[in-house]
């Protein structure tokens, strides 16, 4: 990948304020260089609920639907942003279907690479799981909050 491309998209993934918030440009740096660039074309799904992820998938373009089956409206995901986190923390299948809306591309990050970069940067590990953590709150807040404006309709 062209440097000045690598940059844009460590620019693009380490200023994203409802992604991995925590990780730093270097970090980001270590990770796009390890990790798989996927592909999705609209209608794709990116995660399939009922199966097992082995990683997660950071948006780096477009736009995807997260559905939620209890939920009538599907929030949107985007650049910086990351999915497949309830599986790999849990290592229990998908809760959700992530599809895409238009063409996706996105980082997958493995576990098993995600860990031998925790084993040589121990550092990474935490800003990592911090930045998951923060991830899963802010989307169980968002949840909450939307239940609670349709319970009082």
């Amino acid at each position: 990948m062209p440097k000045a491309t690598e940059q844009q998209e460590v620019s693009v993934l380490s200023s994203s304020k409802q992604g991995l918030v925590y990780l730093t440009a270097n970090d980001w740096m270590l990770i796009a260089d390890k990790a798989t660039r996927l592909k999705f074309k609209p209608g794709d799904h990116i995660i399939e609920q009922g199966k097992r992820t082995h990683g997660v998938h950071v948006l780096l373009k477009g736009k995807a639907a997260v559905q939620i089956p209890s939920q009538e409206t599907q929030p949107a995901i985007g650049p910086g942003e990351v999915c497949g986190e309830i599986s790999f923390l849990d290592e229990q299948p998908a809760t959700v279907n992530v599809v895409a809306n238009e063409a996706v591309e996105t980082l997958y990050l493995d576990r098993q690479m995600l860990q031998s970069l925790i084993e040589l940067y121990p550092h990474l590990g935490s800003r990592f799981y911090h930045s998951l953590a923060a991830s899963v709150a802010r989307r169980l807040r968002d949840l909450i909050g939307h239940a609670a404006l349709a319970s009082k309709r």
